[in-house]
């Protein structure tokens, strides 16, 4: 198939390198036998996960592209209505119905990816949910609401929490906060004009018809949202704080010269000033003070 691309100047795309480790040789050789004299419009796209076993030589010829799930309930949220066209929300027979249920699955979607932030407050196990999940529940519950003239709350429940997300979640504490999370969005209750996703009041399935209306309301929503929208206490996001201030630090630190001096001085017997070495933290406060006077005073978020 690739050598006939090579020809002919097609496209091929391997999904999922990372699940084929041992055939990765092959990969590397087949990479290495393409010469000058393919068709300029040949092209070999690949994905695959961090992995240890993708070949080196690979990923040095060729041109990378990191994808990484958006940070916050916010961006979620943004991306899940991005890949969702107006003609979609007015594809169902049950217009309003869709619209409110399918904002709550891509709320859920949003919160089980950003729960996993709070470390094992938030899942027992960090599992990855992808959007193919979220776009398996679109499709189920258009089909649902098309064929049923009373809408089948718990099918949809048992579908989204046990079958299409629940499939990846393995320890059974998390299969059942996962049901119960769900619940809360896909309920009768969110047809009502007064009901809220939390106490904060700040999350609703809003009742409005346009694609547009949509994202607007999302982008209204605090950009970094309390832990009572998880359903966590407030001082669930001090561990969440603590740890991303350390991967922070330790970035910096790594990206110092392992035996790097400081511009600090002291005083000989001579009066020639000598550098003083600095210690790991003393490092890190200068590095902090460095970046704070680089930082504006006020960010515009």
């Amino acid at each position: 198939m690739i050598k006939e691309a090579t020809l002919r100047g097609g496209w091929v795309l391997l999904q999922n390198c990372h699940l084929a480790a041992s055939w990765m040789p092959d990969l590397e050789r087949i990479v290495e036998d393409l010469d000058e004299n393919i068709h300029r419009d040949f092209r070999l796209w690949l994905t695959s996960m961090p992995t240890q076993s993708f070949p080196i030589s690979v990923l040095q010829n060729g041109v990378k592209m990191t994808i990484e799930p958006p940070q916050g309930l916010r961006a979620n949220l943004l991306r899940s209505y991005a890949n969702i066209s107006e003609d979609e929300l007015n594809s169902c027979r049950k217009g309003v119905e869709f619209r409110k249920l399918l904002f709550g699955f891509c709320f859920f979607h949003a919160i089980i990816q950003d729960r996993r932030k709070f470390g094992a407050i938030g899942w027992n196990i960090p599992y990855e949910f992808t959007n193919e999940d979220l776009s398996v529940c679109k499709r189920q519950l258009k089909m649902l609401l098309d064929e049923y003239d009373n809408i089948p709350f718990k099918v949809l429940n048992y579908l989204g929490a046990e079958i299409n997300y629940g499939g990846r979640v393995t320890d059974d504490k998390d299969v059942r906060l996962i049901t119960t999370i769900l619940k809360s969005y896909i309920t009768d209750k969110a047809f009502k004009q007064d009901y809220k996703y939390s106490k904060s009041g700040l999350y609703y399935p809003p009742s409005v018809i346009e694609h547009a209306e949509f994202v607007s309301y999302i982008e209204g929503l605090p950009l970094n949202p309390a832990p009572e929208v998880f359903g966590l206490h407030q001082n669930a996001e001090i561990t969440t704080n603590q740890n991303r201030t350390l991967s922070l630090l330790e970035s910096l630190l790594s990206l110092q010269p392992k035996n790097a001096d400081v511009s600090t001085t002291s005083s000989t017997e001579e009066g020639k000033a000598a550098p003083v070495s600095q210690s790991r933290e003393e490092l890190l406060i200068s590095l902090c003070s460095t970046l704070e006077k680089k930082c504006p005073s006020v960010f515009q978020l």
